[in-house]
């Protein structure tokens, strides 16, 4: 079951990267007859710029107003996850809309709780990033979503980059996690007690 937290609005804007996540939540939404409009940010990848083409057609099928921003800042010293981050979420907080969901779901809760636990202090992804950014489907898991597009037949494109496991936060999804779930397979839930104790 999809779960959500807080009220979502009519009318509001889905950060949208044409990934299974945020095309299940726009799919969802539609259906619920809310009023979807789409941000994309490319992050001037080969990828990026298939799945703005994706998104673009997506929404034109659809006839939902896209909104698309691009990567301008330099890396500096920040990692290469650091830098999209910060240059993605730059760009929602200039989109003009009063409500922008992020599709984060529990798993990124889990992997984020184990992440900022191994430098001593643990943390949960927060409902409401500031301004006008929210992530209401915390407590929904991974694999609730992957059943919802398969039993709604709902397209997506996917990011190869995902399975790089040079990158910190899927080494934590593919190789740690899983093996912490061995230990504690009930991890998900104890996530899930503390996203309601939170955010309820």
């Amino acid at each position: 079951m999809i779960r959500i937290i807080g009220k979502i609005p009519h009318n509001l804007t889905v950060a949208c990267s044409g990934g299974i996540d945020s095309m299940a939540v726009v799919h969802f939404l539609l259906q619920g007859k809310k009023k979807v409009n789409l941000a994309y940010f490319n992050h001037d990848t080969q990828h990026s710029h298939k799945a703005q083409e994706f998104v673009e057609n997506y929404a034109n099928d659809n006839n939902l107003n896209l909104v698309i921003g691009r990567v301008k800042g330099r890396k500096g010293k920040r990692s290469l996850e650091e830098f999209w981050r910060d240059e993605r979420y730059d760009f929602l907080h200039r989109v003009s809309s009063n409500y922008i969901i992020t599709c984060h779901h529990l798993d990124d809760c889990v992997e984020t709780w184990l992440m900022s636990s191994f430098h001593g202090q643990s943390k949960l992804i927060p409902y409401h990033r500031g301004g006008n950014v929210y992530r209401p489907f915390l407590m929904t898991a991974k694999k609730t979503i992957k059943d919802y597009v398969e039993r709604k037949e709902v397209s997506w494109i996917e990011d190869p980059s995902n399975q790089k496991t040079n990158f910190m936060r899927n080494h934590v999804r593919h190789k740690v996690l899983p093996q912490v779930l061995v230990v504690n397979p009930g991890l998900r839930t104890t996530i899930r007690k503390k996203l309601i104790e939170t955010y309820l």
